[in-house]
């Protein structure tokens, strides 16, 4: 089977457990509350690259406060469908020393990326951090990881899932949804 063919099966065969609709209104919540409490602290948003590109581009109209935006690339996946070991890719172009950051991902899974992000932050002396995550998945983290985010759009039970920044294989980032994978697809 090639690829296309696979990735096309993946999607046919998945389940939208979150609309666009059910999103919208999750961010919209996430955003209120991120309002809420940093809105007077010029915070520096820092997304984690690339599945936090969808959630933290749809989060930021909904932000009415001045920040800045930059990104760090750090990843345990790498195209697979279970974590592996962190690798780093980029990190911040911008000065965290003294700041207040939001680190902004698409999934809180095993809670050892943002765990490594947070402590990255710190060690570049950021004054605080705080994480956002579009989903948080019901699961026991691992060892070391982060157990909660601070801020959290959705949760679902431990499932694969994909769509609005989450990948499958590195596709389906796009679908305007989240999707869970079938069984036999993971």
């Amino acid at each position: 089977m090639i690829l296309s063919d696979r990735i096309s099966e993946v999607y046919e065969k998945s389940t939208c457990v979150f609309t666009k609709e059910d999103i919208d209104k999750a961010l919209d919540k996430m955003a209120e509350e991120i309002s809420a409490r940093l809105k007077n602290t010029n915070p520096i948003f820092l997304c984690v690259m690339l599945g936090g590109i969808v959630p933290l581009g749809n989060l930021l109209p909904r932000l009415d406060f001045q920040l800045e935006i930059n990104y760090i690339h750090v990843s345990s996946y790498e195209g697979r469908t279970t974590g592996g070991e962190l690798r780093w890719k980029a990190e911040p172009t911008i000065d965290l020393f003294g700041r207040t950051v939001v680190v902004v991902d698409d999934i809180l899974d095993t809670g050892l990326t943002l765990k490594a992000t947070v402590d990255y932050c710190y060690m570049r002396r950021a004054k605080e951090v705080y994480t956002a995550v579009l989903l948080d998945k019901r699961k026991p983290r691992k060892p070391g990881g982060i157990e909660e985010a601070d801020f959290k759009a959705l949760t679902l039970d431990d499932r694969f899932v994909f769509g609005f920044g989450l990948d499958y294989a590195q596709y389906l980032r796009n679908c305007a949804g989240i999707f869970a994978v079938s069984t036999e697809h993971q």
